[in-house]
């Protein structure tokens, strides 16, 4: 049985680690496309799974790191960390958010005409250019996640396109 084990508690562990180091330096950076948030999420548990696994199959050679002065300060300092970093040592702090997603939530939730002001444009201008792609503003006074809820889309899309269809008028007339 413990052969078994070990023919694919390895391999498990490999394969689940190089999803988790992945996703997780990507979301480090802030760049979370198609899956990578659940993904690294719910297939850490693959990389637990294969660990303890791995673990369990080579039992004998792990607990010999014991009699081993650098692998118990190596092991002592990731116990440490792993419970400093659960406890809440320094008070709960405000988590700090990205800039980006700050941005994109005050321009969400601010008035279509405070948003044209930003993209440097009209209300009147971004109302005709949503409508070219299927977004209806009946009132420019409404905020963007009140036009995207109205039109069935996310306000992210409708902020995408203003911005998108912004881009060029901004360009050319930002000399600021």
């Amino acid at each position: 049985m413990n052969t078994t084990i070990k023919s694919w508690a390895t391999p498990l562990a490999v394969g689940a680690f190089t999803i988790s180091a992945v996703t997780g330096l990507l979301i480090f950076f802030d760049i979370e496309i198609g899956l990578v948030e659940p993904t690294h999420k719910w297939l850490s548990w693959l990389l637990v799974s294969g660990v303890a696994l791995h673990l369990i199959s080579n039992w004998k050679q792990f607990t010999s790191y014991f009699s081993k002065k650098p692998a118990i300060g190596i092991i002592g300092t990731a116990l440490i960390v792993t419970i400093a970093s659960v406890l809440p040592l320094f008070g709960e702090k405000e988590e700090k958010q990205n800039p980006a997603k700050m941005a994109a939530y005050a321009l969400a939730s601010s008035s279509l005409e405070t948003v044209a002001l930003v993209v440097k444009t009209t209300p009147a201008a971004l109302t005709e250019q949503l409508g070219k792609n299927g977004v209806v503003v009946n009132n420019p006074e409404a905020t963007v996640e009140q036009i995207a809820k109205s039109n069935g889309k996310e306000p992210k899309e409708v902020l995408g396109d203003i911005l998108a269809l912004s881009r060029g008028t901004a360009k050319d007339d930002d000399k600021d």
